[in-house]
């Protein structure tokens, strides 16, 4: 019986399993598809009778090793890597949302995920109501209709850093019997479980710290295998049968992985949104070093954060890891080895004096990218979140001077240093 590893060790043993022979190191399988003897084993491949891999689209063996790495380090029953974070988004919810029906979604999220779910959901014929992550039990009761399919949020927003009380929003959604699905991609495994609060579904934008070269772009959908979707008539997807596999029922066929097979075998199948095989090993790569990289990214991010609180220069500071933050409690809780590298903060001066702090940065890029391991900055209301309304971002907790500072694993006081200079040179 294998013993059960630290999640250190599982972000470098967990995923390629070599046999007698093999190469050590998870080898790229540059094919697009795959070799077999018999159309009777191909049929079978087709009408989900066996596993294995035949046309990279949907399953090949270099983004399959990674998949159970990052399934292990979650802590769920399968995982589902594809070509962006956008398109986890994407697929974790259409997955068991369909035209005609709604969801609910805090509105303290990264902007291309709130447009995605405020224009081309809604398009697609799937209404969101968007609600503060700090909303009451009775305010969230309030906003549940019998076409309630999931509930969304971030476990450590973007960029505004607030953290989600998963087990707040976990019970509520569990109470109207829908699932709880979340962004972890701040803080990573390392920092944050959520299944072990309750969460249903975990999906990353890969491209962040679990690459964390800001070489590859990917996204991941994790599976607990912990909600039951058979028990409701509001998931007729997984729960009936799929007249494309012979009428095929995935509750029936694959029990506690009947939400992470669908996720698959219909949607990837169908909008063929899965990563190359070189994106996926530089994936492997990437978490090989992840529990490294976390430790010193909240490790230098707080010597910033606290540097910032007490500069005379600065309007004011966000940083969960702040004893004066409001989420400190929380973040305390859910993710007590430390939230993830990025800080938010004002200038005094106001909007033209952050982007005049930017632009004599020496050591941080600005750059669109965050939470890789360069030091890099933005402007999120004229960048990333450009398209919301002033109202929007303000409810959003987005205010026209916040700056997303990206701390890095550099020496900390080369950091400190840049930061200084630059704030003198305004």
């Amino acid at each position: 019986m294998k013993p059960e590893w630290h999640i250190e060790t599982k972000c470098i043993q967990e995923g390629w399993k070599p046999k007698n022979g093999d190469p050590r190191v998870l080898p790229i399988i540059q094919s697009t598809t795959f070799k077999y003897d018999s159309a009777d084993t191909l049929g079978d491949l087709f009408d989900l009778k066996i596993s294995g891999d035949f046309y990279t689209r949907l399953s090949n063996p270099t983004t399959g090793a990674v998949e159970a790495k990052i399934a292990a380090l979650e802590g769920g029953i399968g995982a589902l890597v594809t070509s962006s974070g956008q398109s986890a988004c994407l697929m974790s919810v259409i997955n068991i949302a369909n035209s005609g029906d709604h969801i609910i979604s805090t509105v303290e999220i990264y902007g291309g995920t709130f447009n995605l779910f405020n224009k081309t959901l809604r398009e697609m014929g799937i209404d969101v109501t968007f609600v503060s992550a700090e909303a009451g039990e009775d305010e969230l009761d309030s906003l549940f209709r019998p076409n309630t399919k999931l509930v969304f949020g971030e476990i450590l927003s973007n960029p505004g850093l607030s953290v989600l009380d998963i087990e707040k929003f976990a019970y509520i959604a569990h109470k109207h019997g829908v699932p709880l699905i979340v962004d972890n991609t701040f803080p990573t495994p390392i920092n944050c479980r959520p299944f072990e609060f309750g969460a249903d579904i975990v999906v990353h934008s890969t491209s962040k710290y679990l690459d964390g070269h800001a070489t590859a772009l990917g996204g991941a959908i994790v599976d607990s295998g912990n909600f039951d979707w058979a028990a409701s008539d509001r998931f007729p997807g997984l729960s009936t049968p799929d007249e494309t596999y012979h009428g095929l029922t995935y509750t029936e066929s694959f029990g506690r992985a009947a939400y992470i097979t669908k996720c698959r075998t219909h949607l990837i199948r169908d909008i063929g949104a899965a990563p190359s095989p070189m994106n996926s090993f530089y994936l492997s790569q990437g978490i090989d070093t992840l529990h490294l990289r976390m430790e010193r990214h909240c490790s230098n991010a707080q010597k910033v954060a606290e540097f910032l609180e007490k500069d005379s220069r600065i309007e004011w500071v966000n940083y969960p890891g702040l004893k004066s933050n409001k989420y400190y409690n929380l973040a305390k809780k859910y993710l007590p080895k430390g939230t993830s590298g990025v800080i938010s903060f004002g200038v005094k001066g106001g909007r033209e004096a952050a982007c005049r702090f930017m632009e004599n940065l020496k050591l941080a890029s600005i750059v669109i990218h965050v939470a890789d391991l360069r030091t890099c900055v933005l402007h999120p209301a004229s960048t990333t979140h450009r398209q919301m309304s002033d109202e929007q971002l303000a409810a959003a907790g987005i205010t026209p001077d916040l700056i997303r500072f990206s701390v890095g694993i550099e020496h900390p006081d080369d950091i400190i240093a840049d930061i200084d200079q630059a704030l003198s040179a305004i």
